[in-house]
């Protein structure tokens, strides 16, 4: 998630069991006015906190996408050739391995 810490005023509970009191004419004012201002900054915060992490899983979608590429380039940059294996290595290999399977038999073919 985002560097930043979201702090919340309510809860969903403390807006569902709100109570005003009333006065003369109805609620005071002043008290619905700040359970209001309560409720906009947590609406706001909590639109800040989407987009953060909006915009956190288009950059994790983003890496997603580039991972595999970056995980198969380095194996295709690897030869298929051991390390310090050369042509004429494999050459004596082969010719070493006909030897042990035919034995004599190249021999007597020439």
């Amino acid at each position: 998630m985002a560097s930043e810490q979201f702090e919340y005023n309510l809860t969903g509970k403390e807006i569902l069991e709100k109570e005003f009191k009333s006065g003369l004419r109805g609620y005071h004012p002043e008290e619905v006015d700040e359970f209001l201002d309560k409720v906009i900054n947590d609406y706001s915060t909590f639109s800040q906190e989407i987009e953060a992490l909006q915009q956190e899983n288009i950059r994790l979608r983003a890496e997603l996408e580039d991972a595999p590429k970056t995980v198969v380039a380095p194996s295709l940059q690897q030869s298929t050739q051991p390390a310090g294996t050369t042509n004429f290595d494999i050459l004596k290999r082969l010719s070493n391995l006909e030897k042990h399977v035919f034995g004599n038999k190249l021999d007597d073919n020439q």
